[in-house]
């Protein structure tokens, strides 16, 4: 399978074009294991500093929301509840910091490595329905940190994709009239879709 990383001009344009377009693009990853990934079925954008649901909100810069600064297309990944790794590309303007959450993955190359990375069945829709789960089967944790995804190791791919819905971001209560933009994609009736709605 010949796969093609995404030029880095993909990634450098407004935050909520890129979200949309990352659904049915290939979520890449290459290791001493093989090479592992599928398909985006579910993003979210987060446009810091005004975005109050963003890591970036009001401009914070520490070295957790470093890579969000920094140019467009790299990696930025944090801990979810400090147990589970979230992987998000940075999109837009050199020190604009606004981020690419990839929220689900319907798996397509390698599905027997990633199921037995995450310890489920293969057909399973828990293989890579949520953030987490994603980057446990893609064997994605902080090491990714900043990571090129121009290169050939974790990259974007293109890839086909069916209708897409919109809905408010999930789990962002807490960022006030911030979480009730419609600012999540999903691809419609995926079954991998995270959370409702997925229709």
């Amino acid at each position: 399978m010949q796969l093609s990383p995404l030029p880095r001009s993909f990634y450098d344009r407004p935050v909520l074009t890129v979200a949309e377009e990352c659904i049915g693009k290939l979520l890449i990853h290459v290791t001493t294991e093989g090479i592992a990934g599928g398909r985006i079925v579910e993003s979210e954008a987060y446009q810091g500093p005004e975005d109050l649901a963003a890591h970036s909100a009001g401009g914070r810069r520490t070295r957790r929301t470093e890579a969000m600064f920094g140019p467009p297309g790299h990696a930025y990944m944090f801990l979810l509840y400090g147990m589970h790794w979230a992987f998000n590309a940075v999109v837009g303007p050199e020190g604009h910091p606004h981020a690419v959450l990839i929220r689900a993955l319907e798996p397509s190359i390698n599905r027997s490595l990633m199921a037995a990375r995450r310890k489920v069945a293969e057909g399973s829709v828990q293989l890579t329905n949520g953030p987490g789960k994603l980057c446990a089967a893609l064997a994605l944790d902080g090491s990714a940190y900043g990571a090129d995804l121009s290169g050939d190791e974790l990259f974007l791919a293109d890839g086909p994709r069916g209708a897409v819905g919109v809905s408010p971001r999930i789990n962002v209560d807490y960022a006030g009239d911030w979480a009730g933009k419609p600012w999540r994609f999903y691809e419609r009736k995926n079954r991998y879709v995270s959370v409702p709605p997925r229709g």
